[in-house]
């Protein structure tokens, strides 16, 4: 935020500066009362007391080895194994485990300055990630030191750190790839880690890993570069060191290894499929191993068949071809002519070891490639999600001098040279180079470079790899010790090598064989046998195309120059001397335009005993790593720099004469009056293109008091914005209800016309309107037009109603009724015919008995006066015994009468009204009717003997009963159920219905729960 111009509105421009006597009183810094600034917050001296040493080497009493050596084996001995030179993280091995790692540890270092908290690798990994994060700025960490001294362990704290403290929003992707970069570690140390004689877990290749981060801090992808895999040690090793991590795991002998490494491939994408292609290539190398040869005349046969057949088969390639692969060699002559050229035993057995380095080398390197493609960002756009930062992590292999050093360890210790160079070109002749540059005063310090040793190894056309690649492509038969003579006769004048023949008195070197280098690391003498054949690298094209034509995809893939044709003429391919020298040359320059952050790890005895301190061996190391010119360097200079218009930029708000923008000459103007408004003047130099701080301390200070202010600015520029946003907002709303408003007039305007259109001539309609279409309302109108329809439907009513005849009122409230409970829950209950109700007085419904009946109802209405009869049918019965009967039924506004038809209808039982409350009908077809009383003697009747046959009456008598229960405000309860229950004498009975065709008329049946009623139809 202090990058901004000022020109947003605000009360006051200079608040955020004038606040800060508000809130420096917080943590990290406060004024005394002589306005000078003094230093808060706990810093290394108070978190370590004195009995462990000095926390920073910067920070001795007297710059010598002697007290450099003292304050290491010091810290050695308390268990304080890191400690600074700035932001030089010095590492010693502990050849033990301590609790130094955990999640507390994580969060002790989260976000704090590095000298906040005592020396760790967290710290180093925590200043990376805020430089890369805070500038977006690419960094990188180097991680160097001798074989034995920690580097591999220390690659992954950092990575595990990186990988605690990112994420914090649990992003599914960002997890993913966390996960597959810390698995990596596993896969890659089982194919590439070996144990040595100086190390259990020696990286035999070297490693650089790029994390690529988004703009938000989070890892998004990452790529791993991988350097000269030592494949011989496939072939043999020196006396008590083994093979590569993988062989071992494969054959059972590290359980706990081998399922790890299995969990870990399965995490970063390795599909069961891979992983078993992977085991089968092992065992193919080991079997490779065991294939001897024997001579047969002047060529050479397989001894053991049996080991063909396996090898063929874990390859799964034909058995014929690997043999002749083994045994042969297919050589162009020319006009397309092929030579089948057989070997003696030697050579087969050269071409044997030679496929076999090949065969690992690449299940390696595919390994390494697909690890990249399980981490690679995946569907990043820098348009999109912002720029991508990176952070490098270098784990590459130390120096190394064993008792027979070839052409491996000549290639590992010039890499370990270069990066020397890298380190004494950033750290120590350029830093001195810039205070030249900036008009600092300065003393110069001496430093020992390495660049005469970078040179004699890759001085083109004099350099060892020139010479080496000149030898290999000489023409005629060039043996190792032709080598070495070219090399004595044109190198012999350098002064940092030797030879036997040069020395003679030199009894530690061998006549013919070695040659010795004089490393910035110490002397390394080197045996030339095998130099020629390891930088040839020969692999005849035979292997290639065999293995290319594996049903194995995976062995396959690994082999694509195998589709040549070996009739076709290809370019001389590059010598691995020139290959390794290209890659480090160009890893160099990778983490030249990098932040570099340096951990430097010291080995401290070889006996890796987590007590033993040799100073002799430390001593050695302390000084071919240059560690003690470093502290003078950093003693005499200044912890950080930066261009004028660059701090201001940052750090502007923290004065009143800066914000929002100073008004002075020149930007170094402004910059001295910042710094002396805090009261840094003392700590700071001025070159003439940027400011020099002393120390991180008083960085951290500006830090802080930044922090505190830029919420206090945060917030003014987003009063002011808001403000804006809220004003304009305000003046879009306000046009926007008043188009609004104009707009729903309109439509309401014209939802009344069109409404008026359509309904105006209803009264002259047959349905009085019933089949308008009512138009769309608009939302505002939507409860007024479900008003005016309750209305319209009510006046619509009343229209029909006042053309119903008096007499019908009465049928039409009965159907009312009855629609109102059987409505959705029985298909049928008559309500498009006319309801006659009393059905017995009608001779077309009772011939021959309607006259008996109507006298019967006379003398019932003499006795009891009842005033209407409400609805009389013919019913089939059933008593509580399962006996069914042919009756009749009465229904007055008064009594319910059950009759009998054969004895003129003579009264059986008679129910008042008051004591039935609740009918009950089915859902289907037929005519059942069940009547509950108050003293638990139902009657259960079906109506029958219809006129027209199958008229549906069910729906008439609930109807009728239900109008006059209501009209004499009594409450009756309808049930529609297909399983009726009902009380006969308390007892209670179930009561459901059958339907079957062969049945030609409704009749009541006993049933397993009660009773049953059996009606007609299908």
């Amino acid at each position: 935020m202090g990058g901004g111009d000022g020109t947003g509105s605000s009360p006051s421009p200079r608040a955020p500066a004038r606040a800060a006597s508000a809130v420096v009183g917080g943590a990290g810094s406060r004024r005394g009362s002589g306005g000078k600034w003094v230093r808060g917050g706990r810093g290394m001296a108070e978190l370590e007391g004195p009995e462990f040493g000095k926390a920073d080497f910067v920070l001795l009493d007297e710059v010598t080895m002697e007290q450099f050596l003292e304050n290491l084996r010091l810290r050695f001995s308390q268990g304080r194994i890191y400690t600074y030179i700035g932001e030089v993280v010095v590492a010693v091995n502990p050849y033990r485990a301590l609790a130094l790692y955990g999640p507390p540890a994580v969060e002790r270092y989260r976000g704090r300055e590095l000298y906040e908290r005592p020396p760790h690798l967290f710290a180093l990994a925590d200043a990376a990630y805020k430089a890369m994060k805070r500038r977006a700025k690419d960094t990188c960490i180097v991680i160097s030191g001798e074989s034995g001294a920690g580097k591999t362990e220390a690659s992954k704290y950092i990575m595990q750190y990186i990988a605690a403290i990112t994420n914090p929003t649990q992003r599914a992707e960002v997890e993913r790839v966390k996960n597959v970069l810390l698995k990596s570690n596993c896969v890659l140390e089982a194919f590439g880690n070996a144990k040595t004689n100086r190390n259990d877990n020696s990286s035999r290749f070297g490693k650089y890993m790029d994390i690529n981060f988004d703009f938000k801090g989070d890892p998004t992808g990452g790529h791993i570069h991988n350097y000269l895999l030592e494949k011989s040690r496939v072939l043999q090793q020196q006396p008590g060191e083994r093979n590569f991590h993988a062989f071992y795991q494969a054959c059972g002998d590290d359980a706990a290894g081998y399922q790890a490494v299995e969990e870990a491939m399965a995490v970063i994408g390795f599909s069961p499929e891979e992983m078993g292609s992977v085991r089968r290539i092992l065992a193919a190398i080991l079997h490779l191993g065991n294939v001897g040869f024997a001579a047969e005349g002047e060529t050479a046969a397989v001894e053991d068949a049996a080991q063909l057949s396996a090898l063929a088969e874990l390859t799964a390639t034909a058995a014929g071809s690997l043999r002749r692969a083994l045994l042969t060699r297919t050589v162009a002559a020319g006009g397309g002519e092929l030579i089948e050229k057989g070997h003696s035993p030697k050579e087969a057995a050269y071409a044997r070891d030679a496929c076999a380095k090949a065969i690992y080398e690449r299940l390696f390197c595919w390994i390494v490639g697909r690890i990249n493609a399980g981490i690679a960002a995946r569907g990043y756009d820098a348009r999109l999600h912002g720029k991508s930062t990176v952070i490098g992590v270098l784990d590459i292999y130390g120096f190394e001098i064993f008792d027979t050093n070839s052409f491996e360890q000549f290639c590992i210790n010039y890499c370990n040279e270069k990066l020397q160079q890298l380190f004494i070109e950033l750290i120590l002749r350029q830093e001195q180079a810039e205070y030249q540059r900036e008009g600092i005063a300065w003393q110069s310090i001496e430093y020992f470079s390495n660049e005469p040793i970078v040179e004699l190894v890759e001085q083109p056309h004099r350099g060892i790899l020139a010479l080496l690649d000149e030898a290999c492509l000489a023409v005629g038969t060039v043996t190792d010790p032709l080598f070495l003579a070219s090399m004595d006769a044109r190198l012999g004048r350098h002064p940092h090598y030797t030879s036997r023949k040069l020395c003679p008195t030199d009894k530690t070197m061998e006549f013919n064989r070695d040659f010795r280098i004089k490393h910035y690391a110490g002397d390394v003498t080197y045996s030339v046998e095998g130099f020629l054949d390891k930088n040839k690298d020969t692999l005849f094209q035979d292997f290639k195309r065999l293995l290319y034509n594996s049903a194995d995809p995976v062995l396959r893939a690994m082999w694509p120059d195998g589709e040549q044709s070996i009739t076709e003429v290809t370019k001389r391919p590059l010598t691995t001397g020139t290959l390794f020298k290209n890659s480090i040359v160009a890893l160099v320059e990778n983490l030249a335009c990098k932040e570099p952050y340096y951990v430097r790890c010291i080995k401290p005895n070889d006996q890796k005993s987590p007590t033993l301190f040799d100073e002799e061996r430390c001593r050695h190391q302390v000084s071919y790593l240059g560690l003690l010119e470093n502290v003078r360097v950093r003693r005499a200079g200044f912890a950080y720099r930066q261009p004028y218009h660059r701090f201001l930029l940052r750090y502007k708000m923290t004065c009143e004469y800066t914000w929002p923008n100073h008004l002075m000459a020149s930007d170094r103007e402004a910059t001295q009056a910042l710094l002396e408004q805090h009261g840094f003047q003392d700590d700071v130099a001025y070159g003439h293109t940027k400011v020099f701080i002393r120390t991180p301390r008083t960085l951290f200070c500006l830090e802080q008091e930044r922090a505190q202010l830029i919420p206090i600015i945060v917030l003014l520029l987003q009063k002011a914005w808001r403000g804006a946003l809220a004003r304009r907002r305000c003046r879009y709303l306000r046009a926007a209800y008043t188009i609004m408003a104009y707009y729903k007039r309109h439509k309401v305007k014209a939802y009344l016309r069109e409404l008026l259109r359509r309904f105006q001539a209803v009264r002259t309609l047959p349905d009085f309107g019933k089949s308008v279409v009512w138009p769309e309302p608009p939302a505002v109108l939507a409860r007024f037009q479900d008003a005016s329809q309750r209305l319209f439907r009510r006046w619509r009513a009343r229209q029909i109603i006042k053309n119903i005849p008096p007499s019908d009122m009465g049928q039409i409230r009965a159907k009312v009724a009855a629609m109102e409970v059987l409505e959705g829950l029985r298909k049928d209950w008559g309500c498009q015919r006319s309801w006659a109700r009393d059905y017995l007085s009608s001779p077309s419904e009772n011939p021959g008995l309607a006259l008996p009946f109507a006298r019967r109802v006379q003398t019932l209405k003499d006795k009891v006066h009842f005033g209407s009869v409400l609805f009389s049918c013919h019913v089939r019965k059933i008593n509580r015994f399962g006996k069914s009967r042919d009756r009749a039924i009465l229904l007055t506004d008064q009594h319910l009468y059950k009759m009998d038809p054969r004895q003129q209808y003579r009264v059986m039982r008679a129910l008042p009204l008051s004591t039935v409350t609740g009918l009950s009908v089915t859902s289907c077809r037929a005519q059942l009717v069940v009547f509950h009383t108050r003293s638990q003697e139902d009657l259960a009747v079906c109506l029958h003997k219809t006129q027209p046959a199958g008229d549906n009456r069910v729906g008439e008598l609930v109807g009728v009963l239900l109008e006059h229960c209501r009209a004499t405000k009594r409450e009756l309860q309808v049930r529609v159920s297909d399983r009726i229950q009902l009380s006969l004498r308390g007892r209670r009975r179930l009561l459901t219905v059958e339907t079957r065709p062969a049945v030609a008329a409704p009749d009541f049946g006993k049933s397993r729960d009660g009773f049953v009623l059996y009606w007609p139809g299908r």
